[in-house]
């Protein structure tokens, strides 16, 4: 059975930091594209950031530019978002998600993440607050 399970979310005071896990079970990580998603309630789902299956290409949503990073080690079978200055409005359930498409680097080198992944976790709540 495919899965994905995200995990390291929680409760961090603004300006804290956090580090969320998406390790995949059932099938090999580094045959897949990762995106990173968060909904917060009453919004809709939104990317954060994504990443190629080598890892050589990555983007992120501008709200998260220069404060996140995502990254992989296919041999851990895992994808990571590390989440540093953090702010009340990134507040939201974070989800990962894989798909199996792949694109050239000039596809992320341009700015663009998957429209579509086929794989998605159950996510992870993240809650900043003092």
């Amino acid at each position: 059975q495919l899965q994905l399970v995200e995990s390291g979310g929680g409760l961090v005071q603004p300006g804290g930091s956090l580090r969320l896990s998406c390790v995949a079970s059932g099938f090999t990580l580094e045959h897949f594209a990762i995106g990173w998603f968060r909904q917060a309630p009453g919004k809709e789902r939104e990317g954060v950031s994504c990443i190629s299956q080598s890892g050589d290409g990555t983007n992120y949503a501008d709200s998260v530019k220069g404060r996140f990073t995502i990254s992989r080690d296919n041999a851990r079978n895992t994808v990571y978002l590390q989440m540093n200055s953090l702010k009340p409005e990134d507040t939201a359930v974070y989800y990962c998600a894989a798909d199996a498409t792949t694109q050239p680097f000039t596809f992320y080198s341009s700015g663009h993440c998957l429209d579509e992944y086929d794989y998605w976790g159950q996510g992870t709540q993240v809650t900043v607050s003092s």
